[in-house]
């Protein structure tokens, strides 16, 4: 007689255990023959082939081992529930359909939101493009003032677009300035350099118990409106050790320059270190050796912000 298995998962197989969920209490109680021709053995738990609807024992409860007459039929017919079962998103629409209307590019004569041409909304300017349009390089989206925007939003972004272009102009002069300042024909050579470091070396001002080995010599400039000094330019040597704050902190000391970065949180307020043979704003915490080298131009600036990569060298 056959012993009782493992229950099998009713989705997955053909056939099914016959107990007490399955309608067949009397098959646990007095048994079930298995009903292949050649085999009729009595098993107490006895499988049930939803194909051919009939019982058999454990070893041929598959329809492969009682070579089944309807092989397959209860896949079919699972398979056709499953797909009488409603999908997901019947009956719902993602979003809105775009009404019928002109592409919102200026030269484009496509309608959207037919049949053929259904249209896509671009989320960043709030318009609706054809197929053509669509992408955001295509119509421009950066340079478009989204639908339904307040003016306000733009006003600052253009504002602080031509403060940068502003600063990127003045970085470019402040460059060329200084490299009609060098001696020699050819300001980058490493001998013109030299040059000028050393003559930087005889005028520059520090601490003259800093060891040389250690200097750093640098030209510091300012902006005129926000020294009180008559000369608002200087040179400095700074120690390789210090961070860019400190240098900032002595050079407005040095050049009468009201430093309220300790008292204010307005970046309006506060002095930023702009390099100018780098073309970017220092961070405050950079080490003067790995930022600046002697002969190098700083110069503090109020108010321009964290520090951007403001100049493409």
């Amino acid at each position: 007689m056959a012993s009782s298995s493992t229950s099998e998962p009713h989705d997955d197989t053909s056939y099914v255990k016959m107990d007490k969920d399955t309608g067949a209490a009397d098959a646990t109680l007095i048994g079930k023959h298995c009903q292949l021709e050649y085999c009729n053995q009595l098993d107490f738990l006895p499988f049930f082939c939803q194909s051919c609807k009939k019982t058999f024992c454990l070893d041929h409860r598959t329809e492969s081992a009682h070579q089944c007459a309807h092989a397959g039929a209860w896949a079919e017919r699972r398979r056709q529930a499953q797909l009488a079962r409603p999908s997901a998103g019947e009956g719902k629409r993602m979003r809105d359909l775009v009404s019928q209307k002109p592409c919102a590019a200026p030269d484009c004569k496509t309608v959207v939101g037919t049949s053929l041409v259904p249209g896509v909304h671009c989320a960043g300017c709030n318009r609706d493009y054809c197929l053509k349009h669509r992408l955001r390089e295509e119509h421009d989206c950066q340079n478009l003032v989204p639908i339904g925007a307040r003016p306000a939003q733009f006003d600052v972004a253009e504002q602080t677009r031509s403060a940068f272009a502003r600063l990127k102009a003045w970085g470019a002069a402040k460059r060329e300035t200084a490299s009609r300042a060098l001696p020699k024909p050819k300001p980058t050579t490493a001998s013109a350099r030299l040059v000028a470091v050393n003559k930087l070396k005889k005028t520059a001002k520090g601490d003259a118990k800093l060891a040389p080995e250690k200097r750093v010599y640098l030209y510091v400039e300012a902006e005129a409106e926000t020294t009180t000094a008559k000369n608002y330019k200087g040179e400095f040597f700074y120690s390789k050790d210090w961070v860019i704050g400190r240098v900032l902190d002595a050079a407005a000391k040095s050049l009468q320059i009201e430093n309220v970065n300790n008292q204010s949180s307005e970046e309006r307020d506060k002095l930023r270190v702009f390099h100018v043979e780098g073309g970017r704003v220092l961070e405050f915490n950079e080490k003067v050796g790995s930022a600046l080298v002697s002969g190098n131009t700083i110069v503090l600036l109020r108010g321009i912000g964290p520090p951007p990569d403001l100049i493409e060298m």
